[in-house]
């Protein structure tokens, strides 16, 4: 290697031990030109690297304004040879240069043609088809190309005896420390793999990709020594070392890099994380254990497996686990034992793991999960400047995050919001607005319904690094995030047409509290509902809409557009109801029962009268035997029950005529179904509904009882398990068994309602 005009240094990403060999080798080296595999589009960005906002696991994003799915990441981690050996230039004021195929070319070659489909075997162009990010980054060794699906060093992990290349590769270069013969190694045993390993199973275009790569790395190199570079370092991949170092003519490769497509590109800085970087986030560029990389990377070879374990040791008394010192001592004594016994000159990953699941988890693989999410992966999550290239949408969201106190991190973290307070309303509504923008860095998982009221909201937080890529395609909508989202709003109402899709959109305006979309959205909204007939369609609208009415004034917000929009789409549906009920088939009733059920809880939650009268003549319509399907005839007759419209001889009666004996058992075992409404609880605590049913399988025949049994098994099945149970109990008691009336209070209603405008404020009530 010291004969050639260059010196090639072969890594494989990410990796303490390669880097520390590497920085070894370039001070015995002392080059003066720097050549790194890497995008020569983000070679602008390398000032950046002495900035002390730049903190690893970082990212270099390279991608196309004009279309953001088209997007490439290149990551660093702290132990990243390519990244220590940039550090090492920048030092030493060496120019450093990128020297892999410019990703404006290989977007631009990624295009299928539009007379023909891409191939099946091509990832990348499916990827870009389906909308996901294309990931060029790509760990030296384990190429990304399409089409290829193993490891090229697995063939040397194997035949080493060794489960897979990685497996090799960590234990015979990353865990045992720098070394200057280590790149002499990796390029014979590059060179043994490229000429006598099996063809790899790659496409045309994949090894017209990698034809291209290879080449436009050699006319680097050539033009570097054109300059008068005397020592020049190339660190590059393991797998193209043979590659660079038999350089060919250089009018072939001129001849194969000519006349390429161009696409637009920009390059900045976002930040990385660990589960990114590790193999599980289905990233190429990747390794399986960057925490335990990092471990390598900054503990004392001495010290690595104690403070390893004492790691261990704290994260499993920090959750709760019994872990004393003499379990550490243990654990120590055999991991040092598993290691001499595999000739091995200290614990590895796999020694300490397999010490701590027999001294500490005697066996049980499950806090083992643990230590493999928080430490062999960990959940670090990088950092860049203030002052790296970003559109302006992402510079207002980061000075949002900054104001508000909501760091992005890359672990879940739970974050519950009381709307009263300005910080954490403001909080909520930055949240939804991202929503609205498909920036999907949290999701509700609890509102309205917490028991400790309406004004809470509960949020699970997780920022995922791709999230940069949806920011910077927000970015066409606006340059702030409620001017984006707004703007995003009213292009899906524009574009909507369903009326459900617009009521959601309604309920997500007002809780992102986007005051220049609301009237757009609503005037969408009514003037779709004045045109549609579906009743399907109005009933799915009506529940969002109330859950705005209802809590609305808890957010701050003016629902009084909305509850205009009630009382026109309310009516209408009442009055379509009974129509869209008849000639139902057994499906279509499912669906128009759920939507029946959906709205009666609104408008119940609701509380208004007017609205509640029109409803309930509907339903009475519905409940008359005959006029529509069984399902929804009992469910109507349920209802209106349960809403005290009709008192017990009524619904008895309607009971009686379902199931008498004349009638066929399909429809009678669906109306019963629907009385029923799969609420065993209801059954088993409604003294009068129990008395109704029971009173009703009283009075049958013995013969008409066993045609009924089916069609009661039918309905009896939608309870669960504990409901049936408690059903036969209170079934088996002696006949006149019953709970005991309630005792009318003797209330001093001047003294209680004093306490009303109090629990109004609390529950936010209106009055």
């Amino acid at each position: 290697m010291a004969d050639t005009p260059f010196h090639l240094f072969g890594i494989r990403h990410h990796g303490p031990g390669c880097a520390r060999s590497l920085l070894r080798a370039l001070e015995a080296l002392q080059p003066d030109c720097l050549l790194v595999e890497g995008p020569p589009d983000g070679e602008e960005m390398l000032p950046l690297l002495g900035d002390p906002g730049l903190v690893p696991p970082v990212a270099l994003l390279i991608y196309n304004p004009e279309d953001s799915r088209e997007a490439a990441f290149y990551p660093f981690a702290a132990f990243s040879p390519e990244w220590n050996a940039l550090h090492f230039a920048q030092a030493k004021g060496i120019p450093a240069r990128f020297i892999d195929l410019p990703m404006t070319h290989q977007f631009a070659l990624s295009r299928p043609p539009e007379e023909a489909e891409a191939a099946p075997d091509d990832a990348q162009a499916q990827a870009l088809e389906s909308g996901a990010e294309t990931v060029a980054a790509e760990e030296a060794g384990t190429e990304v190309d399409e089409g290829y699906a193993g490891d090229p060093l697995d063939w040397l992990g194997r035949a080493a005896g060794y489960g897979d290349g990685e497996s090799w590769w960590n234990h015979m270069v990353e865990e045992r420390g720098d070394s200057l013969e280590l790149f002499a190694a990796i390029r014979e045993a590059m060179t043994t793999v490229r000429n006598e390993a099996s063809a790899r199973p790659q496409s045309e275009k994949a090894q017209h990709r990698e034809a291209l790569r290879e080449a436009h790395m050699r006319k680097c190199l050539r033009q570097a020594q054109k300059e008068g570079f005397q020592r020049i370092a190339v660190v590059c991949g393991a797998w193209h070392v043979p590659a660079l170092a038999e350089m060919p003519a250089a009018k072939a490769d001129n001849e194969l890099l000519k006349a390429l497509p161009k696409t637009k590109v920009a390059a900045t800085w976002v930040p990385w994380s660990y589960r990114n970087l590790s193999f599980a986030s289905g990233y190429g560029a990747g390794v399986m254990s960057p925490g335990w990389y990092e471990h390598l990377w900054n503990a004392p070879a001495e010290q690595r497996a104690t403070s390893w374990l004492a790691r261990a040791a704290a994260l499993f008394r920090d959750e709760g686990l019994d872990c004393s010192s003499a379990h550490i001592i243990e654990a120590v004594r055999l991991a040092d034992a598993l290691a001499a016994l595999r000739e091995r000159p200290q614990p590895g990953l796999d020694e300490l793991s397999e010490a701590l699941r027999t001294t500490v988890c005697m066996g049980d693989d499950a806090p083992m999960q643990l230590i493999a999410q928080r430490l062999i992966v960990g959940e670090r999550l990088g950092s860049t400047p203030e002052n790296a290239p970003a559109v302006p949408l992402q510079r207002d969201l980061a000075q949002q995050q900054k104001s508000l106190r909501l760091k992005p991190e890359a672990t879940q973290k739970t974050l519950d919001l009381d709307l009263r307070q300005p910080n954490d309303l403001a909080r909520s509504h930055l949240l939804h607005r991202l929503a609205l923008l498909g920036i999907q860095w949290g999701s509700v998982t609890q509102a309205g319904r917490s028991a400790k009221g309406s004004f809470h909201e509960v949020w699970h937080l997780s920022w995922e690094p791709e999230l940069a890529i949806a920011v910077i395609n927000a970015s066409r909508w606006g340059n702030t995030v409620e001017e984006a989202a707004s703007a995003r709003a009213i292009d899906k109402a524009r574009s909507a047409e369903a009326l459900p899709e617009l009521s959601e959109l309604v309920n997500q305006v007002l809780l992102a509290d986007l005051q220049s979309a609301i009237a757009p959205v609503t005037q969408a909204l009514e003037d779709l509902a004045a045109v549609s007939s579906d009743v399907l369609q109005l009933l799915a609208a009506i529940p969002p809409l109330a859950n705005v009415a209802r809590y609305g004034n808890v957010r701050q917000t003016d629902a009084g557009m909305v509850a205009h929009l009630l009382a026109s789409l309310v009516p209408r549906a009442a009055i379509g109801l009974p129509g869209a009920c008849a000639s139902l088939d057994d499906e279509a009733a499912a669906s128009m029962r759920d939507a029946i059920v959906a709205t009666q809880q609104a408008l119940r939650l609701m509380g208004d009268a007017d609205l509640q009268q029109d409803w309930q003549l509907a339903l009475k319509r519905l409940a008359t035997l005959g006029s529509c399907h069984g399902l929804v005839c009992g469910l109507a007759a349920r209802l209106l029950f349960d809403d005290q419209q009709e008192d017990i001889e009524a619904t008895a009666q309607r009971m009686s005529q379902a199931l008498s004996a004349g009638n066929d058992p399909g429809p009678a075992a669906a109306w019963l179904e629907g009385f029923l409404n799969r609420s065993g609880m209801v059954l088993l605590h409604d003294d009068q509904l129990w008395a109704l049913v029971d009173d009703w399988l009283s009075g049958l025949s013995g013969d008409h009882f066993l045609r009924e049994l089916p069609l009661l098994r039918r309905a009896f099945a939608a309870f669960n398990v504990p409901e049936r149970r408690q059903l036969g109990e209170r079934a088996g008691r002696p006949t006149g068994v019953v709970a005991a009336k309630p005792v009318a209070a003797d209330w001093d209603m001047p003294r209680a309602e004093r306490a009303l405008p109090l629990l109004r404020q609390l529950l936010g009530v209106a009055e």
